[in-house]
């Protein structure tokens, strides 16, 4: 499908969207395209610190725990 065709397709979908619930599509279309951008390796250093300061971090003995080593 071109590149248009998917604009257009989108843009057809928020037209039927009832306005009530634009907010929330607004907020889920943000969050999506902040999900698949490319961070900056200052916007990647700055988040890993923010969550380091913020104690979200892990105890490196459990980095394998999910990995299937066969």
């Amino acid at each position: 499908m071109p590149e248009t065709d998917y604009a257009q397709a989108l843009h057809n979908e928020i037209e039927q969207t009832p306005v009530e619930y634009l907010g929330a599509l607004l907020n889920i279309v943000h969050t999506f395209r902040q999900s698949v951008s490319p961070k900056t390796p200052e916007q990647s250093l700055e988040q890993g610190l923010k969550e380091a300061l913020a104690g979200e971090t892990h105890d490196i003995k459990t980095l394998w725990d999910s990995i299937d080593a066969e």
